[in-house]
């Protein structure tokens, strides 16, 4: 299936714990992070921020078992149905990176503290 990447060479991926339905993120990836994805069947992204294709979990060990792959109407935009190793998908340590409402509110749990867990990526 042809994918409609963006002028940018990439495409939104929303990751979803196959189990529950949750939202977990939204990141992106580019034709090469989509690649890995499917061929080692662990998710991969396109980090914007630090412009390098990154697999998720690769610091936290949180990583994301992809068991399916769904594409959109307009072939613009993927899910990815995983398996969320850890109970936490969000960088702050909460199960997803959607834990908080508009007025600022918790609703999601902190699963590990970012601190402890992100202390020696820069060593």
């Amino acid at each position: 299936m042809k994918l409609n990447f963006d002028d940018g060479g990439l495409i939104p991926v929303i990751a979803q714990e196959i189990g529950t339905g949750s939202v977990l993120m939204l990141a992106y990836a580019n034709k090469e992070a989509v690649d890995k994805t499917r061929a080692t069947g662990y998710a991969h992204y396109y980090s914007r921020s630090r412009r390098k294709i990154w697999k998720k979990g690769e610091e936290s060990g949180n990583v994301q078992k992809v068991i399916s792959i769904l594409v959109d109407c307009d072939e613009d935009t993927l899910i990815y149905q995983v398996e969320q190793a850890g109970g936490a998908a969000c960088h702050t340590g909460h199960a997803t990176c959607f834990y908080r409402t508009i007025e600022g509110k918790i609703v999601a749990p902190r699963i590990f503290d970012p601190d402890e867990v992100y202390a020696n990526k820069d060593e």
